[in-house]
């Protein structure tokens, strides 16, 4: 006998998913790597203020957190952060170096000691920072980037690639770091080191270009004296974007080049599998990897259209063989080590875990930070991959969570609110996994359709080029499509239907509210409201220019900059919503909330603002995503007259 259904109206289902269970299991693994057969990688905390731990899995199988709080391993290198750690074994022991950070600084640990600082705190500006480190135990060196701040302002800052002594004699010398390069790039990645030791190679780009418009693959001979010498452009340039470079076993040159129109992987310039599908992805981060080379000549690899899945390439044979398993997302963290590959994946009813295939036998399995159920998995979404037609025919793809509830069904007749989610980036996309934030609206009757609009990645660079000048436009017009869509063919319900997002994700959203009468209300979250202001002084080096290719040059067309900016037509905007916003954001500061605000002020629109102190650019501590999910969940609450009980209630000004 199964329990009986009852029929409630949609948005007013109990749910076992609460907000304090959604933030507990936010954020994912990543950052992992091999110290001798060991894998480690980092974890989030955020009910430890949202600090991010390093973790290893022993010989024995159990899981071990390396270093206690306050350690936080993480870099704060183009503000997003970068690779934060390294390892390898020294006479049988590990070596791993880290940054913290608190202070920014490179550490090096042995387990059974202390840490020990290797760098020094910079007097000026936001400091020294490092980040994507490569351990040369040889030299006693570890090779990374340097971020280094020459001033207070955002944009005072030159990257080179750096050796810092490992005996810490540079811990309170500055003098002491060897540059390996100089600044003439304003950005770099770090070296990856040949095989022999004889050659490095690493990626370089320059402003206005973001890293998947166009980057230079470099590659130098690496004296006796560890100095780089004949460096030279192998690959790329302004309309190529390299996002990851290596070696193979051999010591030739690997790499993924979009040259085709998608990420393909090359060796020595020579395509090895050549698809209309993406061996890579936007490089936000610099030490992401979505291929890791094998000592027998193959090369572990993350590849797909639109999701993803782990695959061993053979090179000579151009074909792919994918692991088996539950996982239908894979981040670009792979490691290899021997015959092992490890991985971070996920799926519609998994979490991101860190699992291990052994390419010997093809078997994958989990090996750390486990996916459990935290409730009843009856209570997930069951989602759709959909692609809906927006303006000129276009496709949009989007992923689509109805309401879902093991005990509850709807009214006949009566249609459910949904909520278009519109990711961050732009330059992104929403991955098809398992997310509690999803869960706690789906659960309550509440469907949730991620879009991945045009500019989105995963679908080859006329895809993504398709908000190339046009972000405001496209992004707004294919997430309408979607909701309208959904209203006409009954799936929603036309008067309740929301939009929310956050950065990029926010500003969609905010355009959205302010230029189209489509939703009924909106979650902004820390967003970039006004482009005029948005830019060089007002947020971080690395996105300073990016606005020259999303809307296009400030100096050739200063209207389209104000005629887009949502803080224009705040005087169209009718519709409630709630504005969340960190208060430590360098990304998108408050102050564009502020100006926004200020603009509305006087005008009866009901909204709230929620502003969170030590928090940056997303949220990080589970207070503050419990108090942020509340809130949304009580505004659509409100606006969509649903009798929720068990939320705090929002208030709303005019």
């Amino acid at each position: 006998m199964g329990e009986r259904v009852l029929k409630t109206p949609y948005g007013s289902w109990p749910s076992p998913i609460d907000a304090a269970l959604a933030a507990a299991h936010d954020g994912q693994p990543e950052w992992v790597g091999f110290v001798g057969d060991e894998v480690w990688w980092t974890e989030p905390r955020p009910a430890e203020g949202g600090r991010r731990a390093l973790v290893r899995r022993t010989a024995e199988g159990t899981e071990q957190e390396v270093l206690p709080a306050p350690w936080d391993v993480r870099n704060r290198v183009v503000e997003y952060g970068g690779r934060p750690w390294t390892g390898g074994l020294h006479d049988g022991t590990p070596v791993v170096v880290f940054t913290h950070f608190a202070d920014q600084r490179l550490y090096r640990y042995e387990p059974g000691g202390e840490p020990r600082p290797l760098t020094p705190v910079s007097p000026v500006g936001a400091g020294l920072r490092w980040a994507d480190p490569h351990l040369d135990l040889a030299r006693g060196e570890v090779w990374c980037v340097l971020e280094e701040f020459t001033g207070d302002g955002p944009s005072d800052v030159r990257r080179v690639l750096a050796a810092v002594p490992l005996d810490g004699s540079a811990a309170g010398d500055r003098l002491a770091v060897r540059e390996l390069t100089d600044d003439r790039h304003r950005f770099v990645t770090g070296p990856r080191v040949s095989p022999d030791g004889r050659r490095a190679a690493w990626l370089a780009w320059d402003h206005p270009r973001m890293p998947w418009d166009g980057t230079e693959l470099l590659a130098g001979e690496i004296g006796a004296d560890g100095l780089l010498r004949s460096v030279r452009t192998v690959a790329g340039g302004p309309g190529e974007a390299i996002a990851q470079a290596g070696w193979s076993a051999d010591n030739r040159l690997l790499y993924a080049s979009d040259r085709s129109g998608w990420w393909n992987l090359y060796r020595d310039g020579v395509p090895l599998c050549p698809r209309e599908e993406e061996f890579a992805g936007p490089l936000w981060k610099p030490g992401l990897r979505w291929f890791a080379p094998l000592d027998n000549g193959l090369v572990a690899v993350v590849h797909g259209r639109g999701s993803t899945v782990l695959g061993i390439l053979d090179p000579e044979s151009g074909e792919t063989v994918d692991a088996a398993g539950p996982w239908t997302e894979f981040g670009a963290t792979l490691a290899a080590h021997g015959a092992r590959v490890a991985a971070v994946g996920a799926g519609p009813r998994t979490g991101p875990e860190v699992v291990e295939l052994d390419t010997a036998t093809g078997r994958a399995r989990v090996i750390g930070a486990r996916h459990r159920d935290a409730v009843d998995p009856a209570y997930y979404p069951e989602p759709r991959i959909r692609v809906f037609t927006g303006p000129d025919g276009r496709e949009v793809h989007a992923h689509l969570y109805p309401p879902h509830h093991p005990g509850r069904t709807a009214p006949d007749g009566e249609s459910p609110p949904y909520v278009i989610w519109a990711h961050g980036g732009p330059t992104s996309r929403a991955p098809l996994v398992l997310d509690l934030e999803i869960a706690y609206f789906t659960s309550r009757g509440i469907g949730v359709a991620e879009v991945n609009y045009g500019g989105s990645t995963g679908y080859g660079r006329a895809y993504r080029e398709r908000l190339r000048e046009q972000w405001g436009v496209v992004d707004v017009e294919d997430c309408a499509a979607v909701a309208r869509a959904l209203a006409d063919e009954g799936t929603a319900d036309p008067a309740r239907l929301a939009i929310r997002g956050g950065s990029a994700g926010g500003w969609t959203t905010a355009a959205s509210l302010t230029t189209t009468d489509v939703y009924a209300c909106g979650t902004i979250r820390y967003p970039v409201l006004d482009l005029a202001t948005w830019g060089p002084g007002e947020t971080h080096d690395f996105e300073s220019r990016y606005l020259e290719s999303l809307v296009g040059p400030l100096a050739e067309v200063p209207a389209r900059y104000t005629e887009r900016s949502p803080s224009t037509h705040a005087d169209r905007l009718t519709a409630p919503f709630l504005l969340l916003q960190g208060l430590d954001d360098v990304i998108c500061p408050p102050a564009q909330c502020e100006r926004f605000l200020a603009r509305i002020a006087g005008r009866d629109v009901p909204h709230a603002y929620l502003t969170f102190e030590g928090e940056g650019h997303g949220f990080r501590r589970a207070e503050t995503m419990v108090r942020a999910l509340q809130a949304e969940l009580s505004l659509y609450a409100q606006v969509f007259k649903l009798d929720v009980p068990d939320v705090p209630r929002l208030e709303l000004r005019t």
